[in-house]
């Protein structure tokens, strides 16, 4: 007697009987008979366009939209979006006054002269800015470009490009290379570690790549490392390299590159003082000249140096009070 129960029974007829919602509408399109009619033929393009319309459509709808170009001419500065592979816009740029930057008075001439040469067309220097933290690099860079662009109606702009970016350097020097412009590319508190691939991208641009800079581009990167590298990076290649002073020049070749390097330090109490009484502006009437010194030099004291930095945060900081008492 046959086992109906049997699971070899019929498996192949079970598993054809499951429905098939494709197999159903390419029969109702295709076959006279229509569904499970005897002659099957398969799908013609117009039987399949309106779904492949649907699809299509749907993709549009889920695809990121097409960045639109910026006008590279109509802005003082542009911030460089890597991934996206496009240049915002950044129609005012913070900066403070040129002479708000006391006590970096050589930095200042120096960096001054080489942006005024690039903006007359002569081949600059990039700049490499290093030091202590708070010493001005930023806001000498910004308030130098802010001097120069408006000497110059605008000659040069100021593209900021951050450190997770530097890798699409060379997408960025290819969408600038060709505008009747000239670009400072501004690279803040950048720094390296080993085995970073933005190390390599960065030495190309400056000098080794065959395709180099372009002519109407100039760097200036800020770091709180003279080399732009760890100590302990440059330490251990010295104790662990067959040639020690062969692998730490090649660690160090990269600042090499940078034809102007200006360092900056920690002010002098004068030249601290005359930040904080620039900063204060008016404010600083309502001091004795013995209380001002006491109070500014107690807060660089509780902060562990004398800089612009900290000069501005005093500065604040009795802005807030007296607005508090009055």
């Amino acid at each position: 007697m046959t086992n109906v129960h049997s699971p070899n029974i019929h498996s192949t007829s079970v598993l054809s009987a499951r429905p098939k919602p494709w197999r159903s509408y390419i029969m109702s399109k295709s076959s006279p008979d229509g569904p499970g009619g005897a002659h099957e033929r398969a799908p013609e393009l117009a039987d399949l366009l309106p779904i492949l319309q649907r699809i299509a459509v749907a993709l549009e709808r889920l695809a990121p939209a097409k960045a639109e170009p910026s006008d590279l001419h109509a802005h003082p500065g542009y911030y460089w979006a890597g991934l996206e592979g496009r240049l915002i816009p950044v129609p005012a740029i913070d900066h403070v006054p040129l002479s708000a930057l006391v006590g970096i008075e050589p930095q200042k001439a120096e960096m001054l002269a080489n942006l005024r040469g690039f903006g007359a067309g002569a081949t600059a220097n990039h700049m490499l800015l290093w030091g202590a933290r708070g010493t001005g690099k930023s806001s000498l860079t910004k308030a130098a470009h802010a001097a120069i662009h408006a000497e110059t109606q605008g000659r040069i702009a100021l593209v900021e490009v951050p450190r997770s970016d530097i890798e699409t350097l060379p997408g960025l020097l290819e969408r600038i290379s060709g505008v009747d412009r000239r670009f400072l590319l501004f690279f803040d508190d950048l720094s390296f570690d080993d085995g970073d691939g933005g190390y390599k991208s960065m030495k190309a641009v400056l000098d080794g790549g065959i395709r180099g800079c372009p002519a109407n581009v100039l760097l200036a990167v800020t770091s709180n490392r003279r080399h732009l590298l760890r100590r302990e990076m440059i330490e251990n290649e010295r104790s662990s390299a067959l040639h020690a002073s062969e692998a730490v020049e090649e660690k160090v070749s990269l600042a090499d590159r940078f034809g102007l390097s200006l360092g900056f330090h920690n002010a002098a109490q004068d030249d601290y003082l005359a930040m904080v009484i620039g900063h204060l502006g008016l404010l600083a009437d309502a001091f004795e000249a013995d209380e001002l010194v006491r109070e500014a030099e107690n807060w660089a004291r509780r902060r562990g140096s004398r800089s612009g930095r900290v000069a501005v945060q005093f500065a604040r900081h009795v802005a807030a009070r007296q607005m508090a008492a009055a």
